[in-house]
């Protein structure tokens, strides 16, 4: 059974920079960092200090909320130091790696929904879901009424799931066969519409076949035109590469992190594949990858979500990307006016380029500072999802629960407001403002 979907509001950003269909290994890297401010929701308890020898697949920190969930070390070796933020908060667990892994020995059970579970929890595979509402950590006890595995990306730079997933076909097999025994309902798979790969022969799951501008690969989109969200609906959302590692998990029992990651953006020397393994320190290759450490923004994942990671250095566990930008803190002459008679790449008609579809090399600037959020219909023309995300964001904004559920905040998540944010004359920060009201709406309704 397939589904197709076909996007017409959005926007394609053509970019310089995509990977070769080339993959390498790159050298391991001497450390490696679990940063739990990427888990949303969750208050880490630590379970091991600066000293502590652990395995490939051991405990580091588990939720202080429900303690069967659990965040374990993706290679062996020695816990160098825990960095902490404002008022203690950990901001990651980094570890001195072993010249090569020792993985930690766990004996799955798959013979039910209970047995996968616990193999999960106790493998810290779990912590990769993804809960819809909300775009957290799920509860364990709570049973999904569908599953979203994502194998396709639409923002700009992303990576090729069919290439690079190519040696791991098996594992992802065996992921789904897995994950669908924890729904009663179906699993489905986005993939590229407009193309046929080994993505479209994986057996156990429902095709969604999306084609269209950006976002139409997001899982929201899929959602809403096969399991639109009611109150009290539990929906779960993965990547494909995490499936892959849970595959893994089951097929050899023991936590591989290992993965393809695409290095993309204008600054890379060479952008291509590289094999790693999550949480990996990306400083130890800057020198060798990057065309120069000065002036330049790397970004976790793609342009339009990816964290920066320029500070810390460290690959985030949900990365399949790491983009290379320039960094936008050149003034422009008479900035103030239009972009007359350049090749500045604009959604709006400011210059005789405008409709031009040719790649840009585009660098953070903002264009400008924060102005009066005013009423415009700049996001509507880029959000494929049937809600109002202007009045949505002013609610948000406000604080008004009411507004906010009436206008859709169960049926959104931050990436999908990721074109407003690009479009946005206000030069507002709509990702965050749904992220605020997305906890709010936690508090609140629960």
């Amino acid at each position: 059974m397939s589904v197709s979907i076909k996007v017409k509001k959005g926007l394609d950003i053509r970019l310089l920079g995509e990977p070769a269909y080339a993959v390498e290994e790159l050298p391991r890297s001497r450390l490696y960092a679990i940063k739990p401010p990427e888990f949303v929701g969750i208050n880490p308890r630590l379970s091991v200090q600066a000293g502590d020898r652990v395995l490939a697949g051991d405990l580091l920190f588990y939720s202080k909320y429900n303690p069967d969930i659990l965040f374990t070390s993706p290679v062996s070796g020695t816990v160098k130091e825990v960095v902490r933020g404002k008022r203690r908060m950990i901001l990651r667990v980094v570890i001195e790696a072993d010249e090569k892994d020792e993985y930690k020995k766990i004996e799955p059970d798959e013979s039910s929904r209970e047995g996968i579970l616990k193999t999960l929890l106790k493998s810290g595979l779990f912590s990769l879901i993804r809960k819809r509402p909300y775009d957290t950590v799920p509860e364990p006890s709570q049973r999904p009424k569908a599953i979203y595995i994502r194998a396709y990306e639409t923002a700009p730079l992303s990576p090729d799931y069919a290439f690079a997933m190519e040696n791991r076909k098996e594992d992802l097999q065996k992921g789904i066969q897995i994950l669908s025994k924890l729904t009663e309902g179906k699993v489905y798979l986005i993939v590229d519409g407009a193309s046929q790969t080994f993505l479209n022969d994986m057996q156990g799951v429902a095709l969604v076949k999306v084609t269209g501008p950006h976002p139409a690969a997001n899982p929201s989109v899929a959602i809403a035109h096969t399991n639109p969200i009611s109150q009290g609906d539990v929906l779960w959302v993965l990547n494909a590469w995490d499936v892959a590692i849970m595959g893994r998990l089951f097929l050899k029992g023991i936590y591989d992190a290992t993965k393809v990651v695409a290095f993309t953006g204008s600054m890379m020397k060479s952008p291509k594949y590289y094999r790693l393994k999550q949480g990996a320190y990306l400083k130890d290759f800057s020198e060798d990858l990057l065309k120069t450490k000065e002036n330049v923004r790397l970004i976790g994942g793609n342009p339009l979500t990816g964290s920066n990671i320029t500070e810390d250095g460290f690959l985030g566990m949900f990365d399949n990307s790491v983009t290379a930008l320039p960094e936008g803190n050149q003034a422009r002459f008479f900035g103030w006016m239009p972009f007359l008679g350049t090749s500045r790449k604009t959604v709006y008609r400011l210059n005789f380029d405008w409709f031009s579809n040719k790649k840009r090399d585009l660098d953070t600037s903002l264009h400008g500072e924060e102005r009066p959020f005013v009423m415009t219909e700049e996001a509507e023309e880029v959000m494929p999802l049937d809600i109002y995300p202007i009045h949505l964001l002013k609610a948000c904004l406000t604080g008004d629960v009411d507004k906010m559920e009436q206008l859709g905040i169960l049926e959104v998540v931050p990436e999908d407001f990721a074109l407003v944010d690009y479009v946005s004359s206000s030069k507002i920060n709509a990702q965050e403002i749904i992220r605020r009201g997305l906890d709010v709406m936690m508090v609140e309704i629960g």
